[in-house]
């Protein structure tokens, strides 16, 4: 199975609508399940199809605290594979054969880079909506080195300590402990050399 989370303004719903309005015509269709907040897509070859083998995957759309959590499940190929098999049997026999099956096998192509096309649709669904896989601003924040408390970004000073954030915040002699104030190279108190 694979997992991504997406940050930012996108919902399940809207994942599940586009991969919905994509899979949802020609040799595939599409189920959905569950409510808003935690919903499945069942995607499977039509059950009426004229060519290819069979195949099915979920793509499970879960909420989360600041947007997405796509799980896209193992392809089930088992139809996928019986049918290029028999296009491979019907070659060996004769190899005209492969003429009559050129649309089994271009389905079956397409069947096998399911995965791929769903996300690609969920990739474009979410920066449509300004969301990434990279944390939103919302939840970032800027550790303290001096005692190690969350901020948010854009924080001058440590909200629990009072300490200067960023490339201001002090650090201390590894060998004397000495609060330094400056980027020198060697601490003033007991002149060890210092790395930045």
């Amino acid at each position: 199975m694979d997992r991504r989370v997406f940050h930012g303004n996108i919902t399940p719903t809207d994942v599940a609508q586009a991969l919905m309005a994509e899979f949802n015509q020609g040799n595939t269709q599409t189920q959905l399940l569950g409510e808003s907040n935690n919903l499945t897509v069942q995607i499977a070859s039509s059950q009426y199809s004229h060519s290819g083998g069979r195949t099915a995957v979920s793509v499970n759309l879960q909420r989360i605290e600041d947007g997405v959590m796509v799980q896209v499940g193992e392809q089930q190929w088992l139809g996928v594979a019986a049918s290029l098999g028999q296009t491979a049997i019907s070659a060996l026999l004769n190899p005209l054969n492969l003429l009559g099956r050129l649309d089994d096998i271009a389905q079956d192509v397409s069947s096998l880079q399911l995965n791929e096309k769903i996300w690609q649709i969920i990739a474009d669904v979410a920066r449509t909506a300004g969301a990434s896989q990279e944390l939103s601003e919302r939840l970032s924040s800027v550790t303290c080195e001096f005692c190690g408390a969350a901020n948010p970004v854009g924080s001058s000073t440590c909200a629990a300590c009072g300490a200067p954030l960023g490339k201001a915040q002090p650090k201390t002699c590894p060998k004397c402990g000495f609060v330094l104030v400056h980027e020198g190279k060697f601490c003033p108190n007991c002149g060890q050399a210092v790395t930045t």
